[in-house]
């Protein structure tokens, strides 16, 4: 049997089905790398209540359409655990120990959660849980003593935020029990929505949910944002800022025909309507085998949800194991 390279821990939260942002994110890189690390993949159910706390069955009802699209791209719980975070009570009482070696000051510095402050607008009335989600995020990354962790780059300073824990915990109680954890950003961190905003993102209605059909896709897709200014089709267009192009970039395998579908749109003589249909074409043929394979286990919730209690009984006894070194370390009491 191989030797692992390292552990990684990564997940969402289950606010609903997953897109194509999440896609290229980390979910493919997940399925990549699963047979070469200790992956464990987590439904992070306790950090979605935290602007979902006047709705938890939005949260609970979620859960499963998370599991399904994991499992339809590709995770194999043969050789990933998935788990659920609300079931491994570890990970909140590690928060608690972490929440003594930060600022409310440096809480308030990190990035993500100035720029989520600003998106969500919750001024002054940001409730606790809200703000100390970095370090909820820091016990989920820790607990596990992770050394890989993919995400996008406007997840950077949660990382940072996690090693500067783990650094201070370990200087505090004078014991090596965490380890530093590295990203890993994929070829592309952040997909712009369809309307060509910054972000794909459900609550901004711009994504491309890996679960549409393909009828759904085309829709979609002829929405998509391409340059104002090119509205013949012999008109010169921009590549620069073309959602469309932005896309095939990323997800069209044949790259020399792209290039040559750029230099045809730039000099005029393509128009917007032909370069969708490629994309949908393509979109259609990465999508159609996850659909397949979603559809698939979707007649089957009930295994789907043992291969999560699973996943969650084997984090649950790794958790266990760090806390232990967790509780000696600090020289608190144990039976």
């Amino acid at each position: 049997m191989l030797q692992k390279k390292g552990i990684i821990v990564t997940g969402d939260r289950p606010t609903g089905k997953l897109h194509l942002g999440h896609y290229i994110g980390s979910l493919a890189q997940r399925v990549a790398l699963q047979k070469e690390y200790t992956q464990f993949v987590l439904i992070a159910d306790v950090q979605a209540l935290t602007d979902n706390f006047d709705n938890p069955q939005k949260i609970r009802g979620n859960i499963t359409e998370v599991l399904l699209d994991y499992l339809a791209v590709g995770i194999d719980p043969v050789h990933s655990t998935i788990y659920l975070q609300s079931l491994i009570p570890e990970i909140a009482e590690l928060t608690i120990y972490y929440l003594n070696l930060v600022s409310v000051n440096r809480l308030k510095r990190n990035p993500t959660v100035k720029a989520e402050l600003q998106q969500k607008s919750f001024g002054e009335e940001v409730t606790a849980g809200f703000l100390i989600y970095p370090v909820s995020q820091a016990a989920d990354i820790s607990l596990f003593k992770t050394t890989l962790v993919p995400v996008g780059d406007d997840q950077l300073p949660m990382i940072e935020q996690t090693n500067e824990l783990v650094r201070a915990f370990n200087r505090i109680y004078k014991r090596e029990v965490f380890v530093e954890a590295k990203p890993m950003l994929s070829r592309m961190t952040r997909l712009p929505g369809i309307d060509g905003k910054a972000k794909m993102s459900k609550s901004l209605g711009n994504a491309i949910y890996l679960a549409d059909s393909a009828d759904e896709v085309a829709r979609k897709v002829m929405m998509m944002y391409t340059d104002p200014n090119h509205i013949k089709v012999d008109d010169p267009g921009k590549i620069e800022g073309n959602t469309v192009f932005t896309y095939l970039d990323v997800f069209d395998p044949d790259h020399d025909e792209v290039e040559r579908l750029k230099e045809q749109y730039r000099h005029g003589g393509l128009g917007d309507v032909k370069v969708k249909k490629r994309l949908i074409e393509v979109l259609n043929t990465l999508l159609e085998p996850i659909r397949q394979r979603r559809a698939l286990f979707a007649q089957h919730t009930d295994e789907a949800l043992k291969v999560l209690a699973t996943g969650t009984a084997i984090a649950q006894e790794a958790a266990q194991k760090t806390m232990k070194e967790v509780r000696e370390a600090m020289g608190l009491m144990q039976f």
